[in-house]
């Protein structure tokens, strides 16, 4: 019998990305009881399809950006990261990069955001300290220099919106031929 989620690894085919996202389906979120990791991942995608509706990179980024919770530990510090470097072969660059950055986004809006620290869910806040805490001023203005900050920072906003059970957003099916799209431009 296999593990359901096998050690973090890069993912070479669209159908094997996908395998995994169906697998989020049955973990419990780290955050939301009666919610799932795949629940998660669809609401990000949902609240960025009506935020960024021609952009399809920053779409398919949040819906596979937590894809490494299972591979990492308490406080999640590396799960960013490990989620960039599993897709970006597949699905190119910027979504690694968009993937990476979810969590200095939420180090910065602390930083830059009086308000935003109080809209926090509590796991964020637990999760803040071992990724980081806030940005230094040195720290932010380095964020701000990156092209895609702004992106960074809808997909940070997403993320921390798309923590609802039960709200009714598009499948997984849905997305899967917007992921094809955003695979095929890397080739």
């Amino acid at each position: 019998m296999t593990e359901p989620f096998p050690r973090p690894r890069r993912f070479v085919s669209v159908a094997e990305l996908i395998e995994h996202l169906q697998c989020l389906g049955n973990a419990p979120s780290v955050e939301l009881a009666d919610f799932t990791e795949l629940d998660h991942g669809l609401q990000t995608a949902a609240h960025l399809l009506e935020a960024a509706p021609d952009d399809l990179e920053l779409q398919v980024a949040g819906l596979v950006h937590d894809l490494a919770h299972p591979w990492d530990g308490p406080g999640q510090p590396r799960h960013a990261s490990m989620g960039a470097l599993a897709v970006e072969d597949l699905l190119g660059k910027r979504v690694a990069d968009l993937i990476r950055a979810h969590v200095p986004a939420k180090r910065y809006l602390v930083s830059t955001r009086g308000e935003y620290f109080g809209h926090l869910s509590p796991d964020s806040v637990m999760t803040l300290a071992a990724q980081g805490g806030p940005m230094s001023a040195t720290e932010t203005a380095e964020f701000e220099s990156q092209t895609d900050w702004r992106a960074m920072v809808e997909l940070r906003i997403a993320d921390d919106n798309a923590k609802v059970a039960g709200v009714r957003v598009p499948s997984l099916d849905s997305w899967e031929p917007i992921v094809r799209m955003v695979a095929e431009r890397v080739r």
